[in-house]
């Protein structure tokens, strides 16, 4: 991954106005990916938008971590099963398209 991909965490952070330790607990929760490189910690950038929804979930609406880990993955689910939706909706106007003709 390029370093134009990453952002630092400590900029992230520091942004926010967080400390770093919240970016370690939802590491060990697996909830947000890091890449150490001499020794200072950097996130992808396509998970940001993730990251801030996380940030606001826990410290402006008072979630704690499990109630993070449960949105995140209803979240992914919900856009897995939109994405299918759309899918399925494309096969079905192929055919909607076929009998018309």
């Amino acid at each position: 991954m390029q370093s134009e991909d990453m952002i630092a965490a400590e900029e992230f952070c520091t942004h926010h106005k967080i400390d770093i330790s919240f970016i370690y607990t939802l590491k060990e929760s697996g909830l947000v990916e890091t890449i150490i490189v001499e020794e200072k910690i950097f996130m992808p950038v396509s998970q940001l938008p993730h990251l801030e929804k996380m940030v606001r979930l826990y410290f402006e609406l008072g979630i704690n971590l499990e109630g993070l880990e449960t949105i995140m993955y209803l979240l992914n689910r919900m856009d897995a099963m939109q994405q299918q939706i759309v899918h399925l909706q494309n096969r079905l106007s192929i055919y909607e398209n076929l009998e018309s003709k």
